[in-house]
């Protein structure tokens, strides 16, 4: 197998044509199979086979740099940097991640998992070296769906007065984010795909020249060098050429000889230049190419022959969906927006039946904030849905656009707490910290499915505020029916006497009952209590707390600034002085493993925390008069 004899980049630079389609055949036939068996980003890296290896070829890595945008298509390039024997637990523990990594090699420099951001990495870079005065060249490859992104854009203007600045963009244009490219950039980057004339005429020219003895080869030189003209004739480029960007393209991206053509060429310029690959999403596996809602872009496993996906379970994204529909059916004045995320965040459900009052505005949070805050002011009530991670980038929106304009938007997370497979960027731990900041916002944590339904429907009924609605990756648990209500607080354990008051937030209730239980049978008096919504403190907490000898409370978030420390704080304010046991997720960064393993890893599982709860209650029965405030 020709793959398994590529170790670095340098390997494929003494392979015939021959031998270089082989290998490209090769990769594709390890990634569906690999991808069936553990799932994966299949359709972006099966459109960018010859592309990667163009680059490979024609750059020198990692001397070279290559940052490649979201990094969902950096699974040839890490096939072709030595990267193999990893695939066979790919995005799982011990395996190699499903995004760029400098743990795992020096020819990876980027890590970043979030669109739109390679441009600004490479201009840094090629500046840097630029200065130094390192011969050094920079490669970014992006996709046109990140340039639905204002940061791709902010750092075209940069980069477009950097002349010195050797620094290739490689715009991968498949037409497609997760579904097709949205907005005005999608409608002039087909002008440019769909128009043949220029490379016709070209290719008609170079035929015909190259034909006459003697002359012809010297006379399309000189013609291609004034190629400007006749391109700017034939096919204007003015999209990126009147920024004063150098512009080579529309080139087929699955053809390698052409590819390497054309990046040598741009190689050669010592400036920044563009060069548009025209890629199919999925190319060479119909499976992939014909699949209508995402050419898979990251399918679970899934049969090879057939391209059927295994059986999925029910998750919690399919709850939201649902009760989307049911809430437009019931409320005109509810629309939804998403960013370039539609069938991920379960909104084409809404869109099908609601085509009006759906909007994808690409791959651009901040814009999708500020936008929402407009169509409240206008009378509507807007339905925000995201992955946690990604509300990240429109915080500043959400504070000043939305929060103090007092505007009745409803933020949807998707993908909150621990997610796991997709590695540190993509774990939803940070929301519930940063949004404690935004006055008046009022964040829920819904333990289960009947509470996703109820908690969004309250949230959609608050006019003059923000609300957030926030719920994790994966199947949901039956629903926990609570026994009491205590205020706003459900009631889920009351058994024996007042020893510990747990206090979990949203899917931590599962394990808050479980913790309860294994309490219950060594003699531990327990109460646990979801407080639904998780800010602002429900008042009853306090007083609960008085009640107790020692309060826990249970995140899948941030222990700074989270939950538990806004409790602990309010508890203070309150001269409420029963011991406290704060647990949530350290603030790092979590390397790839499944949900479970992260949370058993971070001291998150139940056996872990009754044990804790066992030791602190068996201390306190020990020194009774002391009765400290702690986070532990």
């Amino acid at each position: 197998m020709r793959l398994e004899q590529i170790s670095s980049p340098r390997d494929l630079r003494g392979l015939s044509a021959p031998e270089l389609d082989e290998l490209a055949a090769e990769i594709r036939d390890f990634l569906v199979k690999t991808c069936a068996r553990t799932g994966g980003h299949l359709g972006p890296n099966l459109g960018v086979v010859e592309l990667t290896m163009s680059i490979h070829r024609v750059f020198e890595s990692p001397r070279d740099r290559v940052v490649f945008d979201t990094g969902h298509q950096a699974y040839v390039h890490k096939l072709l940097t030595g990267r193999m024997a990893g695939f066979e637990r790919l995005r799982q523990e011990g395996g190699v991640s499903g995004y760029p990594s400098q743990d795992e090699s020096e020819h990876d420099i980027v890590e970043n998992s979030h669109a739109s951001t390679a441009l600004s990495y490479a201009d840094g870079l090629a500046k840097a070296y630029a200065i130094r005065g390192e011969d050094r060249h920079v490669v970014a490859v992006i996709g046109d769906g990140a340039l639905t992104g204002g940061m791709a854009w902010e750092a075209l203007n940069n980069i477009a007065v950097a002349k010195r600045s050797r620094l290739v963009i490689v715009v991968n244009d498949n037409g497609r984010s997760y579904t097709p490219t949205v907005g005005g950039l999608a409608t002039a980057l087909t002008s440019l795909r769909t128009n043949p004339r220029y490379e016709q005429v070209l290719d008609m020219v170079k035929r015909r020249l190259n034909a006459v003895p003697g002359v012809g080869p010297a006379a399309y030189d000189a013609l291609h060098a004034m190629k400007k003209g006749l391109k700017d004739a034939l096919a204007p480029q003015g999209l990126f050429e009147d920024l004063g960007l150098k512009y080579v393209g529309p080139v087929d991206g699955h053809d390698r000889a052409a590819m390497e053509q054309v990046l040598a060429q741009a190689k050669r310029f010592n400036g920044p230049v563009i060069v548009h690959a025209i890629t199919r999403k999925g190319f060479g596996y119909d499976a992939a190419e014909t699949h209508e809602a995402d050419q898979f872009h990251s399918p679970g496993p899934f049969d090879v022959d057939s391209g059927v996906e295994n059986p999925k379970e029910r998750i919690w994204t399919d709850v939201f969906a649902d009760e989307m529909v049911h809430l437009g059916e019931r409320r005109p004045d509810v629309v939804a927006i998403t960013a370039a995320m539609m069938h991920p965040v379960g909104l084409d459900k809404f869109q099908s039946k609601f085509p009006d009052r759906t909007f994808d505005v690409g791959i651009a949070e901040q814009h999708a904030a500020t936008s929402a805050a407009g169509l409240a002011m206008g009378g509507l009530h807007p339905v925000v849905a995201l992955y946690a991670t990604f509300l990240n980038r429109a915080f500043d929106q959400v504070l000043m656009d939305v929060a103090l304009h007092k505007c009745g938007v409803t933020f949807v997370l998707d993908r909150a707490g621990v997610t796991g497979d997709d590695g540190a960027s993509h774990n939803g731990m940070w929301d519930m910290s940063i949004l404690q900041v935004v006055p008046g916002l009022r964040l829920a944590a819904p333990r289960d499915p009947a509470r996703l339904r109820e908690l969004l429907d309250e949230a959609v009924g608050v006019s003059d505020a923000p609300t957030v609605v926030r719920f994790p990756k994966g199947a949901p648990p039956a629903d926990i029916e609570a026994v009491g209500r205590r205020g706003g607080c459900d009631v889920l354990v009351r058994n024996g006497t007042h020893d510990v008051l747990i206090v979990s937030y949203g899917a931590m209730a599962t394990t808050a009952v479980e913790v309860a239980q294994r309490l219950v049978a060594q003699g531990i008096g327990v109460t646990a209590v979801d407080p639904r919504w998780a800010k602002p403190v429900d008042p009853v907490l306090l007083d609960l707390a008085r009640e107790h000898r020692l309060v826990v409370s249970i995140e899948d978030n941030g222990r700074v600034g989270g939950c538990g420390s806004v409790l602990l704080s309010a508890l203070n304010d309150a001269a409420v002085t029963t011991p406290f046991r704060l647990h949530g997720i350290p603030q790092e960064f979590l390397s790839h493993a499944k949900r479970a393993a992260i949370l058993e890893r971070v001291g998150l599982a139940p056996q872990a925390l009754a044990r804790g709860i066992v030791e602190d209650i068996t201390a306190l029965s020990d020194t009774p008069a002391v009765r400290p405030t702690s986070v532990s």
